[in-house]
């Protein structure tokens, strides 16, 4: 947050500096365009008052005469300088005319001295060239306090041919800019086309800033931005110097506030990320002592948390529903190994001595063979193998394939049919790709004893049982069948055994149920909770009870 804090802050103080500098020069740009407006109206005035001495009635017949050899008198020079005065009135930037004639005599002031005396012959060359149009000259070199200007008087009564020249001395305050900026936001350098210094208000050198091309440049330790603007009018050039820190003079109280803002945001931030850590970090320590706990065998479940954030509280209640969870597994494994324990139990106190009771069944069996007594042999060989089978109570022998189970349910068949006779009719339909499956022993047997005593038991008339297997429509489940046509379940007993099937209470039941709830609690065990029996029955049509197990085997 620091770091994002600090590169918003030098973003925003770079654009906005940027943005201020480049407002500063815009505003200095417009100034300039101003100041050489002005300029250029003190030129005009300048230009228009001596066009107006230049072509004065009195002004072109004293000329006229000139020309053609007339000598004024010294009246007559007087009123030529008394209308020059006159016109000189309107302007505070001129300080006087002088007339001369065509043959560079002057007529006033009144003296002798000539006009290539009083300037340069190349000046009155380019007054010529310009064809009565005012020429800059620049400093007067008799008067450095003065400029001059020169024009070309054109006689407008002789198809406007030279009649003399008029020279004007303009004072040099005339082109002054100081109430545009103090010395210390910045100065004014004007010269004139020849470079020739106007005005200036800078203290330095002027020309060593002049001829530089960058718009940024250093003298005396310090930047400065220069501006110019050439005149199309007069060709003067007005440059504006304006110191860089004049013009970042904002980006100080910018740089100051942009401190000042970041450190109340890093103090908020402070603020705000000690209450979020103090809102998630307490959660989470409190959690994390309930899971060290778990670690350690003390599965307890995190008391609730009151936290304004949603993923803590999930996070909360995800570990108290595996906390759940896995209270409820060890139950289930407890329970598990319960019924095993018990089941090992009565096996073992149900073989009294196995050893004893086969050889005696193997003994039974021989002397029935050598008696030629082929019925009652298969019968003793049928207990013997019955009782093998479900006796066994070695760990490798509690899962069988199909194919054994469906081998005990025929040898129980078988001697159930001696019991009952033609009364009792069966078969078992299992296609032979399935026998190979795994299966709890004795899961399947049960459900069939329990058709034969209680379904075709109860019912006079001839019954049958039939115990289908087929694959399910996955591809990855069997479903089991044992069928009956016996008497059937009355309503109230099968309620009764689904409630018991619910509730998971094997030993609430006797007689009919028993089996059914104990088969339902064992398949749960060994392929998970969600396994049930499925019940079909009516009363005085028989009875379908189904299972579905999976292919692949289950919890062993």
């Amino acid at each position: 947050m620091v770091i994002v804090l600090c590169f918003v802050g030098v973003i925003t103080f770079h654009l906005v500096s940027a943005l201020l500098k480049n407002n500063a020069e815009q505003q200095i740009e417009q100034t300039a365009i101003h100041a050489s407006g002005r300029l250029e109206a003190l030129y005009q005035q300048i230009d228009a008052l001596s066009n107006q001495v230049a072509t004065n009635m009195y002004v072109q017949q004293m000329l006229l005469k000139t020309v053609g050899g007339y000598s004024p008198s010294f009246k007559e020079k007087q009123e030529l300088m008394h209308i020059a005065n006159s016109f000189q009135a309107y302007s505070d930037g001129i300080h006087s005319f002088e007339l001369y004639t065509n043959d560079y005599r002057r007529l006033f002031p009144l003296d002798e001295e000539k006009l290539d005396a009083r300037i340069d012959n190349q000046w009155i060359q380019r007054a010529e060239k310009a064809g009565g149009k005012m020429v800059w000259i620049g400093r007067d070199p008799k008067a450095p306090g003065y400029f001059l200007a020169v024009r070309q008087v054109r006689l407008m009564d002789r198809w406007f041919s030279p009649g003399g020249y008029l020279v004007i001395r303009i004072n040099r305050d005339y082109f002054q800019f100081d109430d545009y900026f103090d010395d210390k936001k910045g100065y004014i350098v004007l010269t004139d086309a020849n470079e020739t210094l106007l005005f200036s208000n800078y203290q330095g050198d002027w020309r060593q800033l002049f001829h530089r091309e960058r718009p940024i440049i250093q003298s005396r330790k310090q930047e400065y931005l220069i501006v110019k603007k050439v005149s199309a009018l007069t060709g003067w050039t007005l440059t504006i110097i304006t110191p860089v820190e004049v013009l970042t003079e904002g980006v100080s109280v910018l740089k100051n506030a942009l401190l000042l803002s970041g450190t109340i945001g890093f103090l908020i931030f402070l603020a705000f990320s000690f209450s979020l850590s103090t809102m998630i970090t307490q959660p989470i320590l409190r959690l994390t002592k309930a899971m060290q706990r778990g670690k350690n065998g003390e599965f307890i479940e995190s008391p609730p948390i009151s936290s304004s954030t949603v993923e803590i509280r999930q996070l909360n209640e995800t570990y108290n529903a595996l906390v759940a969870h896995i209270k409820h597994l060890i139950q289930v494994v407890y329970e598990k190994e319960l019924v095993r324990s018990q089941a090992e139990l009565k096996a073992l106190q149900a073989q009294i001595n196995p050893h004893f009771l086969f050889n005696t069944l193997d003994a039974l069996y021989w002397s029935l063979v050598e008696k030629g007594d082929e019925e009652s042999a298969q019968f003793v060989l049928n207990m013997s193998k019955l009782f093998r089978y479900t006796i066994s109570v070695t760990n490798r022998d509690e899962w069988v394939t199909l194919q054994q189970e469906v081998d005990h349910i025929r040898r129980y068949m078988e001697i159930m049919k001696l019991r009952w006779g033609d009364r009792l009719l069966w078969d078992i339909v299992v296609p032979a790709r399935f026998l190979h499956v795994p299966i709890p022993k004795l899961l399947i047997q049960p459900l069939v004893e329990n058709a034969v005593l209680h379904g075709i038991g109860n019912k006079k008339e001839q019954g049958s049982v039939l115990v289908t297997i087929e694959e399910d429509d996955s591809y990855f489940e069997l479903t089991v069948k044992v069928i009956d046509d016996g008497v059937g379940m009355s309503a109230k007993t099968q309620q009764e055994i689904e409630r018991l099937l619910n509730k998971k209470e094997p030993d609430a039941l006797k007689g009919e149920g028993m089996a059914i709830v104990n088969v339902n609690r064992r398949l749960q065990l060994y392929y998970g909770e969600d396994r049930k029996i499925m019940i079909e029955s009516e009363q005085g049509k028989g009875t379908c009870i189904s299972f579905r197990i999976p292919k692949s085997g289950g919890i062993r």
